[in-house]
């Protein structure tokens, strides 16, 4: 399931019935996006009760997904970390062995982005003048082939490799600040496309 080199983990049917929950995509994109933390801090990010934290995040556990932080904490405060970094959905047959799962996963991060965008719109008028000019909502119609489209889309991730990961603990050049960049290759296949 995983590769613990690059820190990605490749989701089997175990992991994405694990994941196909809300709850649980936020859990593992808050530990991910700001270390490890405990049940009780993440259910008030998540404005859910401690109880409902602690359950999702021993599922994660069970899974794979996170795990304890032994090295924080004490006999009345249990802390989480994530495991990996980056989850992929590579394959193709689990869409076909699973597909409510795989429906539920893609909901739950399709929900997770629109999360981000209303939280970052959320902050515009406060936001410094410099970060709204950068700031971006774009849509671009294209006419593609397949084989258009998957090139678009390794292109793209050639393209946000170059750049540098937001990995919690690591430094960061001064002015540096958390950029979130959600790409979507939306396929519409309908009639008349």
């Amino acid at each position: 399931m995983a590769d613990s080199h690059e820190s990605v983990v490749v989701l089997d049917a175990k992991g994405l019935r694990a994941l196909a929950h809300p709850v649980r995509v936020q859990l593992v994109d808050l530990l991910r996006k700001h270390g490890p933390s405990t049940a009780t801090r993440l259910a008030e990010r998540l404005g859910v009760n401690s109880g409902t934290a602690s359950y999702h995040l021993r599922r994660l556990g069970a899974a794979g997904f996170v795990e304890e932080d032994t090295e924080r904490g004490n006999a009345r405060e249990r802390w989480w970390r994530s495991i990996h970094r980056i989850t992929r959905l590579t394959d193709d047959d689990l869409s076909e062995r699973e597909p409510e799962a795989v429906l539920a996963y893609m909901q739950s991060i399709a929900a997770l982005y629109n999360l981000r965008t209303q939280q970052a719109l959320n902050e515009l008028q406060t936001m410094p003048q410099e970060w709204r000019r950068v700031m971006d909502l774009s849509s671009f119609a294209l006419r593609l082939t397949l084989e258009e489209s998957r090139r678009l889309r390794e292109e793209l991730s050639e393209v946000v490799a170059r750049y540098r990961r937001d990995v919690p603990g690591e430094s960061a050049p001064e002015g540096a600040v958390r950029v979130s960049l959600i790409t979507q290759v939306l396929p519409e296949l309908t009639e008349g496309s």
